[in-house]
């Protein structure tokens, strides 16, 4: 009986994964694919590159406890990066203010910095310095390299679609091994919109030469890469890295996985 149950299951999956493939390859022949914590590892590459700026700089001189520093800049990079992507702050701003934020917090910097704390300078240093650790990482999301060589041959067209950062965004395509796989970079600076705008899919349709009903975007973002490519009439999988909720979304995601390889049984 209970290998009878087990035959079941597995052929339901299977059946499952059949009528996914053919309900995709229906029609989709482009894909945008968000790179940071899609498939780039941004988030684990940046927490040793926060580690080597901390060491770096002695930041120990104004943070004995190194966590406070890493915890009051996740805060705040969390919030900024949110504020960017509705284009309520400039990158400018952003690459600055991250650092700024913690320092900030520390008595023993405002202490130190006396008169210089109306300036950028020394957080300008630190986030000089944490751009070059970052893109300099090879990390990828577990599965990114075996996904991107399943889709390459099933032959779809892939199209890089950030709000990343110009001059760094080519270094970690180039330091992860990815850039290959993608006919086109689209990124938001280059758009002159940011991710979930319509006017940056807009501008990713006309770049890349896709059609919105033969188009569908990956990404790990629930507001800018799914709600920003379903008001744009793109089809969108959440690849949900992170365990958000979407019941409350006023559009469902079309696919939902928890993990890359997942992809690969509905492309």
């Amino acid at each position: 009986m209970h290998r009878m149950c087990d035959f079941l299951v597995t052929f339901a999956h299977k059946l499952l994964s059949e009528w996914r493939k053919q309900k995709s390859n229906m029609h989709y022949r482009d894909l945008f694919i968000d790179f940071d914590d899609t498939l780039y590892d941004t988030y684990g590459n940046a927490v040793i590159a926060l580690r080597e700026t901390f060491e770096a700089f002695h930041l120990e001189r104004y943070f004995p406890d190194p966590q406070v520093f890493h915890d009051a800049y996740w805060q705040a990079n969390i919030d900024l990066w949110a504020r960017y992507a509705k284009g309520e702050i400039t990158r400018d701003y952003l690459i600055v203010e991250r650092f700024r934020r913690p320092l900030m917090a520390s008595d023993a910097y405002r202490a130190a910095a006396g008169a210089s704390l109306s300036t950028h300078h020394f957080p300008l240093q630190l986030s000089d310095r944490f751009l070059d650790f970052c893109s300099s990482k090879p990390g990828v999301v577990e599965g990114a390299h075996e996904l991107m060589d399943y889709l390459r041959q099933r032959g779809y067209r892939m199209h890089i679609t950030s709000n990343g950062f110009h001059e760094v965004q080519y270094k970690k395509l180039a330091a992860c091994g990815l850039r290959g796989y993608f006919h086109t970079i689209i990124l938001s600076e280059d758009a002159g919109a940011n991710k979930p705008s319509p006017a940056f899919f807009r501008y990713a349709l006309r770049r890349s030469e896709a059609e919105p009903a033969t188009t569908l975007m990956i990404g790990d973002n629930l507001q800018t890469d799914i709600m920003g490519a379903l008001n744009a009439g793109i089809d969108a999988l959440l690849f949900n890295r992170w365990g958000v909720e979407t019941n409350d979304c006023p559009h469902a995601p079309t696919f939902v996985v928890d993990n890359l390889k997942d992809i690969m049984t509905i492309l």
